[in-house]
C-alpha cells in the first residue's frame, strides 16, 4: 500500500481499542486493520485483567504479537513497570509508536521485528507474558517452547489466546494452568510458571 505522510490511503481501514482501566481509562486508540490483526475483545480483555490484578503492578511485561498493542497498553494503564510490544507488520508497529506517544508511554518498548527470531537472540526474563499470536500458524507452540529457555521470571504468568478448536498444540508442562474460558472461536488461558 502506498502512503503519503499523515494521510492514509482511503483502502486503509482504521479502527479502535479502548482502554478499559487505570491511568489512560476511556482513551481510546487508533488501530490499523491488518489481515491476521485480531484485537482482544473488550470482553475478554476485562475477564483477563481482572485475572491479572494483584500481579500487574510493577511487572516486567511482553506482548510476543503485539498487534493493536491492546493487551501491552493496557497493561501500561494498569500501572506494569515496563512493555515490550514486539510486532512483525510494519504499518502495525508504526501506529504502537504513534499510540505509545500519544499516551505518553515512556515505559513502553516497541520493536518491529519477528518475534520466534527474536526470542533466539535475547533473553531477558519478565515477570508477565502476553501470547496472542495469529491463528492457525501454530505459532503459540513454537513461542511457548523459545520463552521456556530464559524468558520466564520466578512465578511468571503467561496469558495465551489461541483458537478453541485447536487441541493440538503442546504448551511445556512445566505451565501450569491456573484459568481458561472460551468466548466464540477463541480460548484464553492464565498459566504460571512452576
Amino acid at each position: 500500500m502506498n502512503h503519503t505522510k499523515n494521510q492514509p490511503s482511503k483502502n486503509t481501514a482504521k479502527g479502535s481499542i479502548r482502554i478499559i482501566a487505570g491511568k489512560h481509562r476511556g482513551r481510546k486508540l487508533p488501530v490499523l486493520m491488518a489481515d491476521g490483526l485480531r484485537p482482544t475483545t473488550d470482553r475478554v480483555k476485562e475477564t483477563v485483567f481482572n485475572w491479572l490484578m494483584p500481579y500487574i503492578q510493577d511487572a516486567k511485561c511482553l506482548d510476543c504479537f503485539a498487534g493493536s498493542g491492546s493487551l501491552g497498553f493496557e497493561a501500561i494503564s494498569r500501572g506494569a513497570k515496563e512493555v515490550l510490544l514486539l510486532e512483525l507488520n510494519k504499518q502495525a508497529a508504526k501506529q504502537l509508536e504513534q499510540n505509545k506517544l500519544l499516551l505518553k508511554a515512556d515505559n513502553a518498548i516497541i520493536k518491529q521485528t519477528d518475534t520466534l527470531d527474536f526470542l533466539q537472540k535475547n533473553i531477558s526474563p519478565f515477570d508477565l507474558i502476553f501470547l496472542d499470536p495469529p491463528f492457525h500458524k501454530q505459532l503459540a507452540e513454537q513461542c511457548a517452547a523459545l520463552l521456556n529457555n530464559g524468558w520466564l521470571a520466578a512465578n511468571a504468568l503467561i496469558y495465551v489466546e489461541m483458537e478453541a478448536n485447536d487441541n493440538s498444540q503442546q504448551l511445556p508442562a512445566n505451565w501450569s494452568l491456573l484459568k481458561e474460558k472460551i468466548a466464540g472461536q477463541v480460548s484464553y488461558r492464565l498459566y504460571q510458571l512452576q
